[in-house]
Formats: structure tokens, sequence, C-alpha cells
């Protein structure tokens, strides 16, 4: 046989090998691409905890997921790629509208709404996949071909029944949670006597479900089913005692229930970047309600059973109460002849849409030399970080913005502290009223400033429904009426000093 001969025998050798091991290579392939979107979203999320590196951090992480979900349709064994390319799109359009329609006001709502959406993904993954267990030849087996066993008792069917108990409860609790901040779903909408006990009991019989089921030698389909629909109900009754003021914490929980329902998915499939991004969600969201509980000095449990800011009206205090107000000129002039000014937005800043305005006001005091910074409490406005989102969104210096520690060694040395719609992150009842909901809570202490200056519409209590006796200070003066109206009407004033 001569050399060439033998060079043809050999490439036609390895072209047999690689046209038999394809699946393999496309397997290989597969898991690659895998490896390069988990590293994504790990870079991504990463990127994500600084404003100013943020929207690469959402670039990137939402590439991976761009990577992953391409990847997942090339695999072999997949079928149905018309249908899966239509809710693709479908999908793509409508989260399209929904981010380019949305107010600053109601991203919290939105990421309610999508969150739930990823929780009630994950609960109809596993109510298919159960479906799909067959009883064969005394042996069951996963609608993949893989064999369980002789009974459910697996972690195959722990995974399937996990993600159907917590993916269930994230969708329902987070739709009250969206109704809540949107306020279709107000706290006297269901109260039922020893609702917290009903929750216990309701728990306990959803595990129980869990722990029969796997005791079974054939796949029982109303099992499941009956546990999707007891989660949905729990889910509702779990969030729904819980007080406005705790819906940060409560946000960033649920996030955390979709990461592990998400992860569930990724054990059923045996999908590493599935797995990966569940475990980040999770791991993220939990980090995140633990920081918030911490930034109220409150424990996860006391969030979940204390019901703050139910709307119940803290005790009226005794006494004559005298609210002090101050026109615009007036106000313009303590902050253009100030040396240092603090800002407090909080949640009137973002329904009045006032953060274009409140940049354009620090800018024109300091052109007149004042020092200008903000005050950004861990739990303002309606979810984590909402405050800073809608700063950045008006291009306000990330170092202007001061944590709640930093801002507080700051308010002795401050002239005129300027609070705009924020209320309970700035009640000294956190600190002087033992009787107080939000009492122990670290509040921006900004009644150690000279003056306090506070823009709000009315006198009407804040989220968490409790009067705030900063307003009756002497050194405090209220600026009633829209924010961004009563900040262009600080910007005029001050113009014409």
């Amino acid at each position: 046989m001569d050399l060439g001969t033998r060079l043809l025998w050999g490439l036609g050798s390895i072209v047999a090998v690689v046209l038999e091991s394809q699946d393999t290579l496309a397997w290989y392939a597969i898991a690659l691409a895998y490896l390069i979107a988990s590293v994504c979203f790990i870079f991504g999320l990463k990127l994500l905890s600084h404003p100013e590196t943020a929207r690469k951090g959402n670039f990137i992480a939402a590439t991976g997921m761009a990577i992953a979900v391409l990847a997942t349709l090339l695999a072999p064994g997949i079928r149905n790629h018309l249908w899966i390319l239509i809710a693709i799109v479908i999908g793509s359009v409508i989260g399209t509208v929904i981010a380019k329609k949305v107010k600053m006001t109601a991203m919290p709502q939105m990421v309610s709404f999508f969150n739930g959406m990823g929780g009630a993904c994950a609960a109809l993954i596993g109510l298919i996949e159960f479906k799909e267990l067959q009883y064969v030849n005394g042996v069951i087996v996963t609608s993949m071909g893989d064999v369980i066993g002789s009974s459910l008792l697996s972690g195959h069917t722990l995974a399937i029944l996990g993600g159907i108990l917590i993916g269930s409860v994230s969708f329902s609790g987070s739709i009250i949670a969206m109704g809540k901040l949107e306020g279709f779903v107000t706290e006297k909408s269901v109260r039922l006597p020893f609702q917290q006990g009903i929750n216990a009991l309701l728990l306990l019989v959803m595990l129980g479900i869990i722990g029969y089921t796997l005791t079974l030698e054939q796949p029982i389909f109303w099992l499941p089913l009956l546990l999707f629909v007891l989660a949905l109900i729990y889910g509702v009754l779990f969030v729904l005692p819980i007080g406005g003021a705790d819906m940060p914490v409560v946000i960033s929980l649920l996030n955390s229930f979709t990461g592990l329902a998400a992860a569930c998915g990724g054990f059923i499939y045996d999908n590493q970047v599935m797995l990966t991004g569940g475990i980040l969600v999770g791991s993220a969201g939990t980090i995140l309600t633990i920081l918030m509980c911490r930034a109220m000095n409150r424990s996860l449990t006391n969030v979940i059973l204390g019901a703050f800011g139910g709307g119940a009206a803290a005790a009226q205090e005794e006494g004559e109460k005298v609210v002090r107000e101050i026109s615009p000129s007036d106000a313009a002039i303590l902050l253009a002849y100030a040396r240092k000014v603090m800002i407090v937005p909080g949640y009137g800043l973002a329904v009045a849409q006032a953060q274009h305005t409140v940049h354009e006001l620090e800018k024109l005091l300091e052109e007149r030399g004042v020092e200008v910074l903000y005050a950004i409490h861990p739990v303002a406005g309606r979810m984590p970080g909402h405050m800073n989102v809608l700063l950045a969104e008006a291009d306000v210096p990330y170092d202007k913005l001061l944590e709640l520690e930093e801002a507080n060694e700051q308010f002795p040395t401050t002239d005129v502290v300027l609070v705009i719609g924020a209320n309970d992150v700035v009640n000294p009842a956190a600190k002087t009223d033992p009787s107080s909901p939000i009492y122990g809570m670290p509040i921006l202490e900004v009644d150690k400033a000279k003056t306090v200056i506070v823009l709000k519409r009315s006198m009407r209590a804040g989220y968490a429904g409790i009067e705030n006796e900063l307003f009756y200070y002497p050194k405090t003066r209220m600026l009633f009426g829209d924010a961004k109206a009563s900040l262009e009407q600080l910007i005029e004033e001050i113009k014409q000093l």
C-alpha cells in the first residue's frame, strides 16, 4: 500500500469516527457553550455590584443567556424547534415592549412580575417532567430515558417536587407583591383568622405530600398537581400579611426562591448552565435578603411574621404639634448660601420622576460653591437599590451617593438636608419610641443637621403607615407640593439670587 493510499485510508477512518461520534462532539460543544455562558453570568453579576459597570454587566449576562439558549436549541435530541422559536419571539417582543414602556416608579412591580414568571416556568417544568415519568418493567424511567429505580425515592423526583413547590410559591407570592406595590392589593384585601397558623399547617401538608410521593412505587400525577395548587395558595397567604414597608425584603426573598426553583430544573435536566444560573440567583437573593434585614435591624422571621408596615398608625403623642412651612424663595436662600447640602431621595422622588430635576439643582448649587451629596438608605423606595438606579438614570456621579453609615457621619456638619419624598427611613421614632413598629431600624439621622427641608405632598403617613415625628421638629421646614414642581421652583428662585 503506497503512501497516498494510506493517507486516504487514514482520512476516511477519521471521518468515519467523527460521523459515528458526532453526538459526542456535539455534546462537547454544548458543554463548552454552557461553560462560557456560566462565566458570563458570574462576571456579569460581579459587574452589577457597581452602578458604573452595571450596564456592561447586564449586557454580558444577557449575552451569556443568549449563548445558553442557542446551545440548547442546537443540542442533540431537541425537537419542535419551530414552536420553541415562536415562543422565544413572542416572549422577546413582550419583554421588550414592557421594558421600554415601564416607568421608573413601576420598576419594582416589573421586577416582581418577571420574577414570578420565572417561578411559574420552574413549577410547570416540574409538573411536565413528573407527568412524563413512566413505570416500565418494574422501574421508573424519566422523559430522557434515565432509570430512577424501583420507586420514586430519588434526587431526581425530589428536584421535580421541590421545583413545583418553590416555583409556585414564588409565582403567586410575586404577583401579590406586585399587587401591593401597584396598590390594587391592600393589607385588608384578605384577612384570615389565625393566618400564620394556617400558613404553617399548609406548609406541613405540602411537605407531607412530597414525603408520601417519594415513597410510591408508581407515579400518581394528581399528587404533584395538588402540591402545585396548595403552593399557589400558600404563596398568596405567605405574602399577603407582610407589610408594605417590608416589600424590599420580600422581593429579595422571592427572587432567591425563583433561583432555587431554577436550580431544581438544572438538576432535573442535568443542565449545568441552568444549575449555575439558579444557584447564582438563589444565593444573590439570599445575601440581599440578609442585607435588607440588617438594614432594618430585624430578623427574617420577624419580617415574615411581624407584618411590619401593615397600615396601622402609630400611637399619637399627646400635646400640640406644630408644622412649620417654608416658601420656595426662603428654601432657595437656605440652599444657595449653605456650605454643605445633603439630599435624601425617597419614593416620592420616583413618583414625581424628578431625578433629572434634582440633578439640575445639584449642579446649580455646586456652581455657587455648595458641596452637594446624596444620602441613600438601603431600603429607600420599593426594592433594593431603587434610589441608586433612579439617580444613575439621571447621571448623578456615583461617588456622591453615600451609604447609611457614611451619610450619618456627615449630617452633624451639614447645613441643609433636603428630604425628597422619603419618610420612614428618616423617622426618628426608630431611635426614640420603643412602641413604634420601626423601633431599632437604622435610619438616616437627618435631625442632626442644622436645617431639614422636607418636600412632600401632604402630612400623610409613609409606606409603613406611621407618623413621622421629624416633621414637627423645630429645625424642620415643610415644602408641600409635587416634588418635581417644588424642585423646579427652587431652581428658578436660586437663579434669581
